[in-house]
Formats: structure tokens, C-alpha cells, sequence
């Protein structure tokens, strides 16, 4: 599974159970992105993307265990731990912000685990500037 998260610049993602911010120009990247796979996501996220009715969106509590391989998971509020060893790429957007946190995103993308193989930085509609940065697992 391939999975897609939002942080803010101190790896945090929620704060009090909400999201901590939220942009239409990132939903609609994520979308494209995803185009013509299963977007996996908990009903929490799909508050978000109810409006678009994408039928690549899949949406399920159990989404992380049930996603397969090349499947994408948009990932907001669960413990990204237990399933590392399943994930097959990371794609990480930056809000470039610091927000108030209580939930931090748990996995540490950095060597000897993670390499970094993109990085990309683009205009949303809240947030000017937002970044991209895909991981693969490194290699052993």
C-alpha cells in the first residue's frame, strides 16, 4: 500500500480529534494522484471528500489491513506503526505550519529505514505553500 499523510512541521496531524487544517487544491492533487486506484480512507477523512463522489475512494475503519498492494491510504488519524513492513512508498504533505498537536504521525522517515526520492512544492488554496515528498523504503 502506498500511504498518504498531512503533517504540519512538527509531525503532527490532529489536534483534540480534528484534522488540523484542511485545502481543496490538496484534495483535488490527491485525487489526480490517485486517479483510476483505490484511495482507501476511515469515514473521519472522508468528510472531506464526500463533495467529489470519486469512485476510486474506498472507506472503511479497517482500511490499513484491508488496502492491497499498490492500493493508496489516506491516513489521518491511525497509528502508522503496525503496518510499516506493508508500505510499499510514503507520500508526505507539508503544511509548512505549526498547528497545535496531540496526534503525531508515529513512523520516522528517515535512513537507514526511508529514502526520500522527490520532493515538490505547490500553491493550495489556504495554504501558499504547501510540499510533497514521496519515500520508498530503503534498501538493506
Amino acid at each position: 500500500m502506498i500511504v498518504i499523510c498531512v503533517i504540519d512541521d512538527h509531525g503532527g496531524m490532529l489536534f483534540n480529534h480534528r484534522r488540523q487544517s484542511q485545502d481543496r487544491v490538496l484534495r483535488e492533487h490527491i485525487l489526480q494522484r490517485t486517479h483510476n486506484k483505490k484511495l482507501w480512507m476511515n469515514t473521519y477523512s472522508y468528510g472531506q471528500f464526500a463533495a467529489e463522489q470519486t469512485p476510486q475512494i474506498v472507506v472503511s475503519e479497517q482500511f490499513l489491513h484491508e488496502a492491497a498492494a499498490g492500493d493508496f491510504c489516506f491516513v489521518e488519524t491511525c497509528s502508522l506503526a503496525e503496518v510499516e513492513p506493508r508500505i510499499e512508498a510514503f507520500i508526505l504533505y507539508r503544511w509548512n505550519r505549526s498547528y497545535p498537536t496531540d496526534f503525531y504521525l508515529d513512523l520516522t522517515l528517515t535512513q537507514p529505514h526511508w529514502t526520500q526520492i522527490e520532493t515538490t512544492d505547490f500553491v493550495g488554496n489556504s495554504h501558499e505553500r504547501i510540499t510533497e515528498e514521496i519515500y520508498i523504503p530503503a534498501k538493506k
